[in-house]
């Protein structure tokens, strides 16, 4: 059996754009990326702090120490410039290495400034 598990997360970042005439997804600076592991194109859902809005779309690389986290196509209607959202990842784990496994988590600060990593 596998288990659904939460791969990453970067915990309160800023919206710093919204455009629903893009064809869809999630900028996010590659600095971002590679500090949680996510992927671009991977599946990842995003929280809305500010709204409560959930919604599913796919990660894709904005320029390296941009801290540009825009969202693309029809989910900008779900965020504003300035909200704060929580983006996270799953992965599949075999259920008996899930009781050991630890994902990673960003916290992100003023300006999406990584405040720390586990």
């Amino acid at each position: 059996m596998f288990l659904t598990m939460l791969k990453a997360k970067l915990h309160r970042a800023t919206v710093t754009g919204a455009d629903m005439h893009y064809e869809g997804s999630i900028g996010i600076d590659r600095d971002l990326l590679d500090a949680s592991g996510i992927l671009p194109h991977e599946q990842v859902d995003v929280l809305n702090i500010n709204t409560g809005a959930r919604f599913t779309t796919y990660a894709i690389e904005a320029p390296r120490g941009s801290s540009e986290i825009a969202v693309n196509g029809a989910a900008a209607r779900l965020v504003q410039k300035g909200d704060m959202v929580i983006i996270v990842a799953y992965c599949q784990i075999p259920a008996e290495e899930a009781r050991n496994y630890h994902p990673t988590v960003v916290l992100l600060g003023e300006g999406n400034e990584i405040v720390s990593t586990s």
